[in-house]
């Protein structure tokens, strides 16, 4: 028996055996998606700035009148974009050295510890990363993502460190303030964005619950839910075929890169027969010089009695190589799906009132056990489609251009929980 490959072989040798050279190309045609372009020939043209440029709102729109093989010959770039907490986020600093040198070990900047073990004055300073609150006063609502947006705001931050006194560090410690541009390096590095898809968060206990999709009100008194849907990048590329290591992207308001896949990326995740996810699947790692952005796409925010995080905009642009492209990216709200979770039940897995699509969110109400739910969405579906205009814009002007990826985002990576793993304590 002849396995799918060799059949393609055998078959494919018969035309060439007995066949034309226009029934051979017509075969090869089947068998593999047409190029209609090129990155390098789309960046010639953004570069005579002559690219067709649209957002993928205004992609779906033309679908729907035109169709896809029609829309995917007029378009040479589609634009995406999302904003919204991304607290899996933060920024690597290098202060240079002071006169004489100091070996940080502890290190707080405007009271937000920052990590400092891996070299003589380089930071990570997370973006989840909270205040330090003496015992007994109540925690300051601020955190790591308010102390990145007020460096790239261009404010003054305060920093006190703490040196280990060594014979080529022989400063015990430090206190100053600095600016992003008193700084050698602010970069954003960020393990975990842009989920390709999430969870809508409920609460079918008796009490309130403050959690990282903000308050959940008892007796599924709301329903919130994080993903922007339709407009997310990665809804519209949902085999990661258009971004790999080194895309690059619109981040923060400054140009980005993809790094690797995010922590935990389940591209494994169960989907439905147009390949988008039912829940929580791909995700990225991205850097950028945080020194570019703004703080109109970067923002600190605070969950009230869970913890601080940063409201972050990023946009992916997808070349129209082929039609396939075009045919991802005509997905609608209705044709997305995500689960409803209860959070009042405090596991790893939590029970789930089933899929619900991402048109029955943007309504304002979905129905659970026959019940009205109110829902509202935790990103800003304005400034998402605004990320994608301001991409859209920096393109057509011949400012940015797009890249070839250096290697795939693997598609193959399990989610292992941590109790797998080892013995379990067990209490008498």
């Amino acid at each position: 028996m002849l396995n799918p490959l060799q059949q393609t072989v055998l078959q494919l040798g018969l035309y060439l055996f007995t066949g034309s050279l226009e029934s051979v190309l017509a075969y090869l045609d089947l068998l593999l998606p047409t190029c209609m372009r090129t990155i390098a020939e789309i960046n010639e043209k953004i570069q005579q700035q002559k690219a067709v440029v649209w957002t993928v709102e205004e992609l779906k729109a033309r679908v729907v009148e035109q169709g896809i093989a029609a829309v995917a010959k007029q378009v040479d770039v589609i634009t995406t974009g999302t904003f919204e907490p991304m607290e899996a986020s933060g920024a690597i600093l290098n202060l240079g050295h002071t006169d004489p040198p100091i070996k940080i070990r502890r290190c707080w900047l405007d009271g937000v510890p920052a990590y400092s073990g891996f070299g003589a004055v380089d930071l990570f300073l997370g973006a989840a990363q909270s205040t330090e609150t003496p015992e007994g006063e109540e925690p300051r609502e601020l955190g790591g993502g308010h102390v990145i947006e007020a460096l790239i705001g261009g404010k003054t931050v305060h920093l006190r460190a703490l040196g280990q006194v060594t014979d080529c560090y022989p400063r015990a410690s430090f206190e100053t303030t600095i600016t992003r541009d008193t700084i050698n390096q602010f970069y954003l590095f960020n393990p975990r964005n842009l989920y390709q898809n999430f969870i809508v968060g409920v609460n079918g206990g008796d009490r309130l619950l403050h959690t990282y999709l903000g308050p959940l009100q008892p007796r599924l008194g709301n329903a919130v839910y994080s993903n922007p849907g339709a407009i997310a990048p990665l809804f519209n590329d949902p085999k990661l075929q258009l971004v790999g290591v080194g895309t690059r992207i619109f981040l923060g308001g400054g140009i980005g890169y993809i790094t690797w896949e995010g922590t935990q990326h389940f591209p494994l995740q169960k989907r439905l027969p147009n390949q988008t996810p039912i829940g929580p699947a791909a995700t990225l790692a991205l850097i950028g010089d945080a020194k570019q952005m703004s703080t109109r796409w970067v923002r600190g925010c605070y969950f009230k009695h869970y913890g601080p995080s940063l409201m972050l905009g990023v946009g992916v642009p997808f070349p129209v190589l082929t039609e396939e492209v075009v045919a991802h990216c005509a997905v609608q709200d209705q044709d997305l799906v995500a689960p409803v979770v209860d959070f009042s039940i405090p596991r790893r897995v939590r029970p789930t009132f089933g899929l619900v699509s991402y048109a029955q969110l943007k309504s304002g109400r979905i129905q659970i056990e026959g019940k009205p739910v109110r829902v509202a969405p935790l990103a800003s579906i304005y400034l998402s489609r605004q990320v994608a205009t301001e991409l859209k814009a920096w393109i057509e002007a011949g400012e940015f251009t797009l890249t070839e990826a250096v290697a795939p985002i693997t598609s193959d990576r399990t989610f292992l929980p941590q109790d797998v793993w080892g013995s379990q304590m067990v209490m008498d």
